[in-house]
């Protein structure tokens, strides 16, 4: 199942790209990646409340709370470069190089996490790392 919902990650992630990239043509970045996070957090907050799981925070433990807060200033952050990268260069150069997040994350996985790596993991890092660099070469 996790295939199905990375795929569909993967596609809003792709629309989240093309719709960003035409929502910051006039608007500073910032700007634009506060209103995008001000429609998430309704969006999410709705589920949760909807979904009755509110009533969970209370047992969240304070080494939860650390990383899902440490989580959510990276995600800012990301957002907030990701948006100024889109804002000055064009989306389908951005949005690939952006992926080498995916090359950092099986680095750290593996350093942090001890997360196993296999041929195949490899193999698809060096393919992302490779397309990012002829990406960033191009002008």
């Amino acid at each position: 199942m996790w295939k199905f919902y990375a795929l569909l990650s993967a596609l809003f992630a792709a629309l989240t790209a093309i719709f960003a990239k035409v929502g910051v043509k006039d608007v500073n970045s910032n700007l634009a990646t506060a209103i995008r996070t001000t429609v998430i957090l309704a969006l999410t907050w709705g589920i949760v409340l909807f979904g009755t799981h509110v009533g969970e925070i209370r047992s969240i433990p304070r080494h939860t709370w650390l990383f899902l807060v440490l989580s959510g200033l990276a995600t800012g952050l990301s957002w907030l470069f990701y948006f100024k990268a889109l804002q000055t260069g064009d989306v389908s150069r951005v949005a690939p190089v952006d992926k080498l997040s995916v090359v950092m994350t099986i680095v750290l996985a593996t350093l942090l996490l001890k997360e196993p790596l296999s041929l195949r993991v490899i193999a698809g890092a060096l393919l992302v790392t490779a397309g990012s660099i002829v990406l960033l070469l191009g002008k």
